[in-house]
């Protein structure tokens, strides 16, 4: 094999995990708003499971999405994988966004993470954290401890811009009220979403998405995946887990849990080798959703590689009579 610099190229899981959200992404896209939030997660679940079980590699889920919502999930510390590969950490979203997809709404994506075994950070059962994400400008200058508007000012001077400038997104949430009110103090704009944060963290490191920091409290798996992806974009996840109440609260006291501990990029994942894949099931402005035609379907993925800092588009056409013929999903 070629080489260059004497160093082989080693082999980029991220294109064999593009199969995984595809598989999980088609058979899901078939419950676009048919309010069926459990069964579309099932399918994406089964899909997902079973591509998984084909990949090079010994995985063991360290995020499993679903204990949260009660849902179907691909659980903690099940084994992935033939077991043939690199012993990894996997963290599963099989969709996110399973309300906008349940009721026809935009932005909602399947989701898989990979990083060498012992290097995701497990939250356990506190599912929800606090969280601010950048672009590569702003990345090494922000801070959780800091407040909205300081970190606003820090950010418009790292992208030569004013605040007033500046393109917020945040989940539409009660608990943010008074995020928002300090950001409209502030005088940054405001995009609300309903659902999807791994999109909207993502966002902040695509080129021309017009979103420049993500603030507010989400999902902690989704931190976490939000995490291996903007390692390889060149932006900065910083979180701090959040007790939704008292008892939570002091449940994760009594275990060890620091809620105050700022959780760092290298907290999240502390390895520059990760894989991340992502497949758009509804449109949104990050990917364009599963698109079913005669007996085909078109898909649209994000796969990045951290190693390279390499990050694809994947346009994908796929033959449903085909697929049927090779596997058990049905898409």
């Amino acid at each position: 094999m070629a080489t260059l610099g004497g160093i082989t190229p080693t082999r980029n899981l991220a294109l064999e995990l593009a199969r995984v959200t595809e598989a999980a992404a088609l058979s899901a896209g078939r419950y676009m708003g048919r309010g069926a939030k459990e069964q579309a997660d099932q399918a994406a679940v089964n899909a997902m499971r079973l591509v998984l079980g084909t990949l090079d590699m010994n995985g063991i889920i360290v995020i499993g999405e679903g204990e949260k919502d009660n849902a179907p999930m691909l659980f903690n510390g099940e084994v992935v994988g033939n077991g043939t590969g690199m012993a990894v950490d996997v963290a599963v979203d099989p969709i996110d966004g399973t309300r906008p997809l349940a009721f026809g709404r935009s932005s909602s994506l399947a989701t898989v993470a990979v990083a060498p075994r012992g290097t995701m950070f497990n939250p356990g059962p506190f599912v929800y954290m606090n969280k601010i994400a950048v672009g590569p400008e702003a990345r090494g200058r922000i801070s959780i401890e800091k407040s909205i508007s300081e970190n606003l000012e820090i950010i418009a001077s790292a992208k030569h811009t004013q605040v007033e400038d500046l393109t917020t997104i945040i989940l539409d949430r009660d608990r943010h009220k008074d995020m928002i009110a300090e950001i409209r103090k502030a005088g940054a704009r405001i995009r609300v979403i309903p659902d999807g944060d791994v999109a909207a963290a993502l966002m902040t490191a695509w080129p021309d998405s017009g979103v420049d920091v993500l603030f507010g409290i989400g999902g902690t798996p989704e931190g976490v995946l939000a995490a291996c992806a903007l390692r390889a974009m060149g932006g900065e996840i910083q979180g701090k887990l959040y007790a939704r109440d008292e008892k939570e609260l002091r449940r994760g006291l009594e275990a060890g849990y620091n809620f105050e501990k700022v959780l760092t990029m290298d907290d999240l994942v502390s390895s520059e080798d990760v894989f991340f894949a992502a497949t758009g099931i509804t449109d949104g402005e990050l990917l364009k959703g599963v698109r079913y035609f005669g007996n085909g379907a078109r898909t649209d993925s994000l796969v990045v590689r951290g190693l390279t800092g390499t990050v694809r588009q994947i346009i994908a056409t796929h033959r449903i009579d085909k697929l049927h013929q090779l596997s058990s999903i049905k898409y």
